[in-house]
């Protein structure tokens, strides 16, 4: 089996699977059991193809469709292609590497940006909100911040697990961001207390918005 076929990947990812990576990828809804640093070893080794990412992306097996994105060419990927891949896309952490290695780097971003921002499916609408904190922080320019924090004070509380942790980013990168804003976003922060109690190791800034808000503008200042 030649390792730059589906077979050959499939079988050297098989070859990889780790029950204990499996235990601990299974608790975030990570259904597999690949170390990521070696996963990123078999991409490295077969560098960037494009028809082979497709090819790996078909097979619906959560390890080939993160290879696949890491030897993807993002700028090859209509947008019709990409919705249909983020509809398909189920486990958290292929949803996130193709929202962040792909998407962000397509010419398209925007315009599935506005597409998926107010999807009723919550984790399509939460790569709308991610792609909106990337605008928030990086070209804010044409957003109505105003109605982003109206939206994240009237739904986060409320929004299920994937869609809060999204809207809660772009609350916290609003007022790390723009410092008119920054009392609001704390205010908000306060007031609704998502991940307040969220566990964080020692050495990480807490997700919580006001304690990310001030730790970061602090490393700024």
């Amino acid at each position: 089996m030649h390792p730059g076929t589906v077979e050959g990947v499939l079988a050297e990812l098989a070859a990889l699977e780790d029950p204990k990576v499996r235990a601990v990828n299974e608790r975030h809804g990570d259904d597999h059991g690949v170390n990521l640093t070696k996963l990123r070893g078999v991409a490295k080794e077969l560098k960037i193809q494009p028809d082979l990412a497709r090819d790996l992306w078909a097979t619906g097996n959560t390890p080939a469709r993160l290879v696949a994105i890491l030897i993807s060419r993002p700028k090859l990927y209509s947008a019709a292609e990409l919705d249909a891949m983020l509809r398909e896309a189920r486990v958290p952490k292929v949803h996130d590497w193709l929202v962040n290695y792909i998407v962000k780097k397509n010419p398209d971003a925007e315009e599935l940006r506005v597409l998926w921002f107010g999807d009723e499916d919550p984790v399509v609408a939460s790569a709308g909100w991610a792609l909106t904190s990337e605008r928030v922080a990086k070209a804010p320019e044409g957003l109505d911040l105003d109605d982003l924090l109206r939206i994240i004070e009237a739904h986060m509380k409320d929004a299920p697990d994937r869609l809060q942790w999204a809207m809660n980013e772009c609350l916290a990168q609003i007022g790390i961001r723009h410092p008119e804003y920054r009392a609001r976003a704390l205010a908000i922060g306060e007031e609704l207390e998502v991940l307040k109690d969220y566990p964080t190791p020692p050495g990480c800034t807490s997700p919580y918005a006001p304690i990310w808000i001030t730790e970061m503008v602090r490393r700024q200042g």
